[in-house]
């Protein structure tokens, strides 16, 4: 799960992803990176740590941290928030094979429409939104994976 900063949106969606494949009996590994190095290190932003809390996530074990091309090695699917997200990760990709692990997250729900999970960073409103998005688009994932 990548977004920015790695503090609203891909910690989220981290989080939600884990929690909907421990449901389904999956053991995925799932991680979240920022494209930016800003907030390396921090806690998920506060607004999305309550929203994941709301709903039974607890993404307080979380750390921001940087995408790394060796992410692409490390993980089957890399799953991006918006499309500048998805630019910014397909520059770092070596070959074709790295390339056809970057998708939009949206695309679960909205296949071939391109479309972003807003950053919600300057809208307090905006994190349950970003929630909703986020775990309808995990649910299809897993529900499509044959699993």
């Amino acid at each position: 799960m990548v977004c920015l900063g790695n503090i609203c949106r891909s910690p989220l969606a981290e989080g939600i992803m884990k929690a909907r494949a421990a449901e389904a009996g999956l053991p995925w590994t799932v991680d979240s990176a920022g494209t930016g190095y800003w907030h390396t290190g921090e806690l998920p932003d506060r607004r999305s740590i309550q929203v994941g809390r709301k709903y039974g996530i607890d993404i307080t074990d979380q750390r921001a941290r940087q995408f790394q091309p060796d992410d692409f090695d490390r993980f089957d699917r890399i799953f991006v928030m918006d499309v500048n997200n998805r630019r910014d990760v397909l520059i770092l990709a070596k070959n074709e094979e790295h390339r056809s692990k970057v998708s939009l997250i949206l695309d679960e729900t909205h296949p071939g429409k391109d479309r972003s999970v807003p950053d919600p960073y300057y809208d307090d409103n905006g994190f349950e939104t970003v929630y909703e998005m986020l775990d309808e688009a995990c649910r299809r994932f897993i529900a499509s994976s044959g699993y």
